[in-house]
Order: structure tokens, then sequence, then C-alpha cells
């Protein structure tokens, strides 16, 4: 049978046309409800989707770059934790050439020369051990780690290495078994001069260190930003969308109790013959 051959009372049609504009929006509703969204697709707000989208897009872009900061931020401290270890050995060595200069005993001295060439030895192996994710940055002059701070890298930390190896602080070996207080005293010297090179060094890296962090803080609350306005684009007033929930459910009840006092009516109509 055809939907032309049914005649319906235009009260019923009316009727059935209010209960399906109902059903249709409790089930956007129910929708928003369960999703916590307003906007779930392209379809129920063009505008405010793709928007929402792009902030998300570049939140995701940034979430990246706060990783690799964190991974950059990992590599300075852990370059920064190198030199004050080799601080220490610097300051070991020093201890050395402080004991040597305290006596005139020359196989006592030659005792402190051998411990002080062999522990210039492990600075040079502490040294060149400091490398971390690949990367070693107390080596060479040359090694540079490039830290980018956007996800267009427009925007970046060129860091430069140091070297900090005897041959890098200009501390040589012990010459003549120490035996010549001149060569001991210049020891010294160099010695000195190295430790207020790694003073500076220690400094440029904290302060390297602590430009990462803020930049890596300021890329969480960017993100965390972006996030907020995206939400705020799509996301559903669940109070009200509770309410409309409550008064299409009664609206529905209604339209079915007044489609069947149509269907009352009409039939009330057919008894009269």
């Amino acid at each position: 049978m055809s939907i032309s051959s049914v005649s319906i009372s235009a009260s019923a049609r009316a009727n059935l046309t209010a209960l399906s504009n109902t059903a249709s929006l409790l089930q956007t509703t129910q929708a928003r409800l369960s999703t916590g969204k307003a906007v779930n697709s392209a379809v129920d707000n063009a505008t405010a989707y793709f928007a929402s989208q792009g902030f998300l897009n570049r939140a995701g872009q940034l979430s990246d770059v706060k990783n690799t900061l964190a991974t950059s931020l990992q590599t300075v401290s852990s370059t920064t934790t190198s030199i004050s270890d080799v601080t220490q050995v610097v300051n070991q060595l020093t201890g050395i050439v402080t004991q040597a200069l305290g006596t005139t005993d020359t196989v006592t001295r030659s005792g402190l020369a051998s411990q002080f060439n062999s522990l210039l030895t492990q600075l040079d192996q502490l040294v060149n051990d400091a490398t971390f994710n690949g990367t070693n940055l107390l080596n060479s002059t040359s090694t540079t780690l490039v830290v980018y701070f956007n996800e267009t890298n427009t925007t970046a930390l060129t860091i430069t290495g140091v070297n900090v190896t005897s041959a890098g602080l200009g501390v040589i070996a012990a010459t003549n078994s120490f035996a010549d207080q001149v060569a001991i005293q210049k020891s010294q010297s160099l010695l000195l001069t190295a430790l207020s090179t790694l003073r500076t060094d220690a400094a440029n890296f904290g302060g390297n260190a602590t430009l990462i962090q803020t930049r890596q803080d300021f890329t969480s609350n960017l993100i965390t930003s972006l996030q907020t306005a995206s939400d705020n684009l799509v996301l559903a007033d669940t109070n009200q969308e509770g309410a409309n929930l409550q008064a299409l459910q009664a609206q529905n009840q209604l339209g079915i109790v007044s489609l069947g006092i149509s269907g009352q009516l009409a039939q009330a109509i057919l008894k009269l013959f």
C-alpha cells in the first residue's frame, strides 16, 4: 500500500510530525550527554568543529616539541652533572699537587706524580664517556646541540660544546716526576685556571638548562590553553542538556498521548455511522 493511499487526519499528521521532531531532538541530546560534546562533527557546527580541530592539531604538534625539550633538558643536565664530576677530579689533582709542594722527598714526589698522571687519564675517560642520547658536549668545541622551541622550528637555542679533557683544559702530565719545584707550581697554576674554566662552563650550561626548562613550562601552558580553547568551542553544557532531556522526554510522552487522542476522536466519529 502506498503512502498516498493512507488517509490520516490533519491532527494525527501534526502529532506524528511533532513526535518525529522530538525523537530527533532526543537523539541529539542523548549524543551530547554521552560524548560530553555539543559539536561532534562538522555537520553540527562546521565553524566551531574545524576551529576546535585546529587548536587540537597545534596542541599535538607542541606536545612533540615538549617531548623533544624534555630530552634536550636531560642532555644539558647530564652535561652539567658531568662537569661537576670533572671538577671533583681536578680538585683531587690539585690536592696531589699541594702534597707534592709540601715535601722535598723525591720518592714521595715521584709517587704523587704517578697518581697525578693516572688521575689525569681517568679525567679524560670520564669526559669521553659523558655521552647522553648520542651527544657529548664536553669533549669537543665543534659539537653543537640545537634545541627547537616551536613546531615550525623557527625559534631555537644552539648550545656549543666545550672541551674539558686534560688537553682542552690545558693541564699537562707531571714532568720529571715532580722533582722540579717550578714544574709543580706550574701544574698548580694550570689546575687553578682549569677550575675557573669549569665553573664558567657549568654556569653556561646551567643557564641553558634553565632556559630550556622555562620554554618547556611555557609550551605546557600553551598546550593547556589550546585544549581549553578547543573544549570551549565543542563541549556541551551537561546541566542544560540534562534539563533538555527531561523536557523532551515529557514532550515525547505528551505527543504519544496526543496521537492517541487523535485516533480516539477518529474512532468516535466512525461510531456515528
